[in-house]
């Protein structure tokens, strides 16, 4: 089998580096060619040396100064917007993986669609915040890298989309689960950091306390899969075993059942609709003795960030990209203990009742409008 060229965008994060140790499970198939990341110049040289890659990126530009300077002329170093734009547009780079957070990498991954390139996405605020231009520019090259709507994705795989009744996003819930409800004022970020499953960043650890991430993919799952907000529900599963579920129209479900491991979602996504024969004895089946899988419908008195996701889904227009941006500003706040943990979503309210104009006319209008918001929760 021909060996495929991938560039990996977000590489130093915690999903990039997962997306890594896939490749370095299966080095005769994925060559890892160019990596960028935002600022983590000693960590993107680290991985370029590992992977023996060619390009190495930093977004920012100061940060891809000192690359250059302490890689000498080891790997070719470029910095700033443009060249994150000519990675994923280099004809060798064939397959782009975008791992990033936030909506920086925007104008990259539409190049890369606009050049027919293959594209793997983990980046949640991209989509929420302008899907509507991203996805008619798709044409199926975009393939959902994150393990719930990577199971979405497998659950779908030869079926109708006529015979789609609803598809389930699940929730572990996030440490404040079963914590009573008068505690939460005084959860700190180191406590709604500590995620029960996922190993994850600060940001999104916090997104997952609050449940805004998973409001944030059900945002996701209405651009990935063309599905109405009112087909697409969260449901808590503690657990983190099942990962995705599909109800048809005549009454059953596919679910997908696997370890909560990132590592299984990007193989998937690599196989690109073919099995790759997993070489990880770790990434096996959970098996099923003892095993106690428990649902439970989101309680929105708990997680009133899930509410205002939906709501934002609903009304469409601006609300979307204002949502990401004042979710953005919110949580810098609390992580800088400047607003209390049930603070987070009343600030946000405060910015999508704020709205200051209509529909956005393009993707440069929703990211406007992000910076809009975020800079609006930091006016108070």
């Amino acid at each position: 089998m021909k060996t495929r060229n991938i560039a990996v965008i977000g590489a130093t994060g915690s999903v990039g580096r997962s997306v890594l140790e896939v490749c370095s499970l299966f080095p005769d198939l994925f060559r890892v060619r160019a990596l960028a990341a935002e600022k983590n110049a000693e960590g993107l040289l680290g991985l370029g040396r590992r992977f023996k890659s060619e390009l190495l990126v930093l977004a920012d530009q100061d940060s891809s100064e000192r690359l250059c300077r302490i890689a000498g002329s080891e790997f070719a170093c470029r910095g700033g917007e443009e060249a994150l734009l000519s990675l994923v547009e280099d004809p060798l780079n064939e397959e782009v993986v975008f791992a990033s957070s936030g909506t920086g990498a925007l104008s990259a991954l539409i190049g890369a669609l606009q050049k027919g390139k293959k594209v793997f996405l983990a980046n949640k605020e991209i989509l929420v915040a302008a899907g509507e231009w991203v996805m008619p520019m798709a044409q199926g090259n975009i393939i959902p890298l994150d393990s719930e709507h990577n199971a979405i994705w497998q659950c779908l795989r030869g079926e109708a989309d006529s015979s789609v009744e609803r598809v389930f996003l699940t929730a572990s819930g996030g440490p404040f689960l079963h914590s009573p409800l008068e505690e939460l004022r005084e959860v700190t970020f180191e406590r709604a950091s500590r995620h029960p499953v996922w190993p994850m960043g600060k940001k999104i650890s916090v997104d997952s306390a609050t449940l805004m991430n998973k409001g944030i993919e059900m945002i996701e799952a209405h651009h990935l899969f063309g599905l109405p907000i009112g087909k697409i529900e969260a449901v808590i599963h503690p657990q983190a075993l099942i990962h995705g579920m599909v109800e048809f129209t005549d009454g059953s479900i596919k679910m997908l059942y696997s370890k909560p491991d990132m590592k299984l979602a990007i193989m998937s996504a690599f196989g690109m609709g073919r099995r790759l024969v997993n070489p990880d004895p770790d990434l096996s089946p959970p098996g099923f003795p003892g095993v106690d899988l428990v649902f439970m419908e989101p309680d929105e008195e708990r997680f009133p960030c899930l509410t205002l996701a939906k709501e934002a889904c609903r009304l469409g227009g601006a609300y979307p990209p204002l949502l990401i941006g004042a979710d953005e500003g919110a949580v810098n706040l609390f992580m800088e203990g400047r607003i209390s943990f049930t603070d987070i979503a009343p600030t946000i309210e405060r910015v999508l009742s704020s709205c200051p104009r209509g529909r956005p006319r393009s993707w440069m209008d929703a990211l406007e409008l992000v910076s809009w918001a975020r800079e609006r929760v930091l006016l108070g």
